[in-house]
């Protein structure tokens, strides 16, 4: 991809002559990166990282903890994180800029609420529109208050400043939504406060912050009861350093995976693809719908299901998703349109108020851009209907807007590659915030 002057906007463009076909890998798994970056910066010693993602959004969260004190670099292709001890970080002495990354702000704010210091958090244009007021929510009732800058409007929006309290106020807290970041903000500010601090979840959500904080050595509860599941997290506690292997990302095997569908006669393998089953969901839509995809050679590695994904062109079918199956496949809901919009009747797909506050309306922008290429769909208040094409080539021709989402950029490059005529994805550029090797990765598949 070319670089553009002066910050200029940079079109991209996916085509294929023929079907994908080959073996990539996809980068590090960004929940996992983010969270062993957090709690690395919170144990006591080194703990080494192979595989995490470098994407800028990760990268904006090693630059937040190493203001505040933790000291993280990189040897080759490993990553040291020497930690502050829990309780342990410094005050920073910059504002801590946090990109494009929803979930970087999310869970240091969790960090923060239980530390006694100030930290003001701002971002790019898209994530200052991201209302944060879910998370501000519990961690004020732990004792954490928050200020606006002068003349912000009442979204609770960044940028934002944040004063922690230690102690903090242990809390028991039910999500009104179904939110992995806030429930990991919560169990994260619940480190270092004294007492027990609970989170329950009326629906499960990814669980990536329980599995590693119990790998770090938190003491952690987990029970289901009528209310749903509960978690409670034992504070002040000590962290052990860890060795760890960050598997690939779900999310963005979900391009490749989706690409090899649509594209006739395609067959490509994803090697070291996340299997937890709190993020899978993807694989048992599409299979549900029709599509030819093998789990190959399933194992565990670091605590987290790993497995191979080997997927083969194939004709899809429209069907209702279930709404529960949300939570487990959030940030591929866009790829899935795109999926959508080429099998046959129309899918249904719903439960997805989450999407509105993403990076992007994630509902209203995929439906413009769908339509303008050609694709039946219809907006619904909390998803999307989409009625495919049949396995035929969409009609394409657009310039689709990306509004600085990087999954938007990606979801309506693939959709280009089965259009009868090019579709121009105006700005490739949020694309690096997650997947810096996306378009090596699809040419090495055989697109151009």
């Amino acid at each position: 991809m070319k670089t553009a002057p002066n910050d200029a906007p940079i079109p991209l463009v996916l085509a294929a002559d023929g079907p994908l076909r080959g073996t990539v890998t996809v980068p590090g798994d960004k929940s996992i990166s983010h969270r062993s970056l957090m709690l690395g910066a919170l144990a006591v010693g080194e703990t080494v990282i192979d595989g995490l993602l470098e994407g800028e959004d990760v990268l904006a969260t090693a630059g937040a903890l190493r203001a505040m004190g933790a000291e993280i670099n990189k040897t080759g292709n490993r990553w040291h994180v020497h930690g502050v001890g829990v309780g342990g970080l410094l005050q920073p002495e910059t504002a801590l800029d946090m990109g494009n990354s929803g979930t970087s702000t999310r869970l240091l704010m969790g960090l923060v609420a239980s530390h006694p210091l100030t930290a003001t958090f701002i971002g790019d244009a898209s994530l200052s529109r991201r209302p944060m007021g879910r998370v501000i929510e519990p961690l004020s009732l732990m004792g954490a208050s928050f200020a606006a800058a002068p003349g912000a409007n009442a979204r609770q929006c960044l940028p934002l400043t944040m004063t922690g309290l230690c102690p903090a106020v242990p809390l028991r807290y039910t999500l009104p939504v179904a939110s992995a970041q806030v429930k990991s903000a919560i169990l994260l500010a619940g480190l270092n406060t004294p007492g027990e601090t609970t989170v329950i979840e009326p629906v499960a959500t990814r669980d990536h912050s329980e599995r590693m904080l119990a790998g770090f050595g938190a003491t952690l509860r987990i029970e289901t009861a009528a209310e749903g599941r509960v978690i409670t997290l034992v504070g002040e506690a000590e962290l052990r350093p860890q060795a760890i292997i960050v598997p690939g990302d779900p999310s963005s095997a979900a391009f490749p995976l989706v690409a090899a569908l649509i594209v006739p006669g395609s067959e490509v393998t994803i090697a070291n693809v996340g299997m937890n089953p709190t993020r899978a969901g993807l694989v048992k839509v599409l299979q549900a719908m029709g599509a030819d995809i093998s789990v190959v050679q399933p194992r565990t590695v670091g605590g987290e299901p790993v497995a191979d994904l080997h997927v083969r062109h194939s004709p899809l079918t429209g069907i209702e998703v279930p709404p529960d199956d949300a939570p487990s496949m959030i940030d591929e809901y866009p790829i899935l349109f795109v999926a959508a919009a080429f099998a046959q009747g129309t899918t249904v797909m719903r439960g997805l108020e989450e999407l509105r506050v993403k990076e992007s309306d994630r509902i209203a922008v995929m439906a413009a851009g769908l339509s303008a290429c050609g694709v039946a769909c219809t907006e619904l208040d909390d998803g999307l209907r989409v009625t495919g094409s049949g396995g035929e080539p969409v009609a394409g021709g657009a310039t689709v807007a990306a509004n600085l989402d990087h999954r938007i950029a990606m979801s309506f490059a693939i959709l280009g590659l089965h259009a009868r005529t090019p579709v121009t994805v105006d700005d490739a550029r949020p694309i690096a915030t997650s997947f810096p090797d996306f378009l090596a990765m699809m040419q090495a598949l055989g697109a151009r």
